[in-house]
Order: structure tokens, then sequence, then C-alpha cells
């Protein structure tokens, strides 16, 4: 996918993008994996062009939150804070890959994992 040029230039900071906020509405995890549907797409065009563009990535599969910032060549600090608003108006869907119960299992496999890789 060819990302498309920002007609803005390099002129708009990445303050400005999130008027000036820094922190997300809420926590998103770098993995976490998004998608659009052509009308979450079609109403994020009145959301900005930030928010169209970020759209247009997720409606035609589902990506990460850091594939999301690669794409639209975005840091991923103002990447976050626009896709947590975006979930939050409806224009994204989020989808968790890990259940909020078996804390103490998914730990565990991951531990089994690092120790699988380590002996590699």
């Amino acid at each position: 996918m060819e990302p498309r040029r920002d007609p803005r230039g390099a002129l708009v900071r990445p303050y400005a993008v999130t008027r000036g906020r820094t922190e997300p509405s809420r926590d998103i995890a770098l993995e976490a994996v998004m998608s659009a549907t052509p009308t979450q797409a079609a109403e994020a065009r009145f959301a900005g062009y930030d928010k169209y563009r970020i759209a247009t990535v997720c409606e035609g599969r589902a990506q990460s939150l850091a594939e999301i910032a690669a794409y639209t060549r975005m840091p991923l600090g103002v990447t976050r804070v626009l896709v947590a608003d975006m979930v939050a108006e409806g224009l994204l869907t989020l989808h968790t890959a890990a259940p909020a119960t078996g804390y103490e299992e998914r730990m565990n496999l991951l531990g089994r994992v690092l120790s699988g890789l380590r002996e590699l």
C-alpha cells in the first residue's frame, strides 16, 4: 500500500494534530488491532484528514497500532491519541486478542515462550 502524501506538507506539528494532547483517552496496546467498516471509513471523512487516513488504512484489513503509525507516517504518540479518539467515536473497532481474565495463565504462557526462545 503506497502512503498518500500529506497536502499540508511538513508544516503541521504533531501537537497541533492532537490539539496539544499527549495522552490518549484510553490505553491501547501497541499490538492492539483495529479495523474499520466501509461505513466507519465514510463517516471518518468528516472527522478530519488524519482520522480519515487512519480509517482508510484500517478499512481493507485489520491493522495494529504500530502498523497504522507506519503506514500513515505519523508519530506513534499522535497515532495513539487519534486512534483512541476514533475508537471512542465509533470510527474504528478495537479487537482485543486476550480476555480480561486469565492473567496468570497468560503470564505462564509468555514465560514458556520466552524460555523456548532463549533455548534457540
